[in-house]
């Protein structure tokens, strides 16, 4: 009986310091050891790749977000900012009680086929309000020259590049929303256009905050 209650005791007591260097090690060191690591080899990417302007976080470079005019009285869907460049429809993301576009993250698909009608009904309101929108009193938007991303949302749906072809549409109305020379918002969308990872990888692209931060910065000038 004495050596049955001393044995359950010994091995309580070496399961219970098991515990106790498992919890040190997995749960305080290596945490501190892989925080360390991140911060001091990709602080950027472990903060969340934040993109800083007149000193403060104004979003992600890996999260897209939207250029919305103020919803007014009455008004569910916000209409587009259209001095800003604008970024992929947001048909992917999901909504609930809290969550309405952007402000709490849901990612996800639409999860509907080529031929759904609902989706097809997307593409086609998404085509004629690019035409609607981009189009000037100088320019055109042809509907044969938009790209899928301007009328189709990413896998996420949070997808914060676009095409240089969907920013090179945007580029006559955002130079008169702005009263900027044209050639001058050309100019900005090639500095900013970047080419494949690696040069193969992917297609080339136009990050839509980075862009709009330059955008601002060019209006404060001229």
């Amino acid at each position: 009986m004495n050596n049955s209650v001393s044995n359950t005791a010994r091995l309580l007591g070496a399961g219970l310091r098991a515990l106790l260097v498992l919890t040190l090690v997995t749960g305080v060191l290596y945490p501190l050891a892989v925080t360390g690591v991140a911060q001091g080899l990709f602080h950027d990417k472990a903060n969340g790749s934040e993109v800083t302007a007149d000193g403060r976080v104004v979003g992600s470079s890996l999260i897209g977000q939207a250029y919305d005019l103020p919803l007014k009285a009455g008004q569910q869907t916000p209409a587009a900012d259209l001095k800003w460049f604008q970024g992929r429809p947001r048909n992917g993301l999901g909504t609930n009680s809290v969550n309405t576009r952007y402000r709490l993250l849901l990612s996800g698909a639409t999860n509907r086929a080529g031929d759904n009608q609902q989706l097809i009904q997307w593409v086609k309101d998404a085509r004629a309000a690019v035409v609607r929108d981009n189009s000037t009193a100088t320019y055109r938007v042809k509907p044969s020259r938009i790209p899928a991303d301007a009328v189709t949302s990413s896998g996420s749906g949070l997808d914060p590049d676009i095409s240089p072809q969907y920013a090179d549409i945007q580029v006559h109305r955002v130079a008169e929303r702005n009263g900027l020379p044209t050639a001058r918002v050309q100019k900005l969308v090639d500095e900013h256009t970047e080419g494949r990872t690696l040069g193969f990888l992917g297609e080339p692209r136009v990050n839509v905050l980075a862009l709009n931060i330059a955008l601002r910065e060019l209006v404060a000038e001229h």
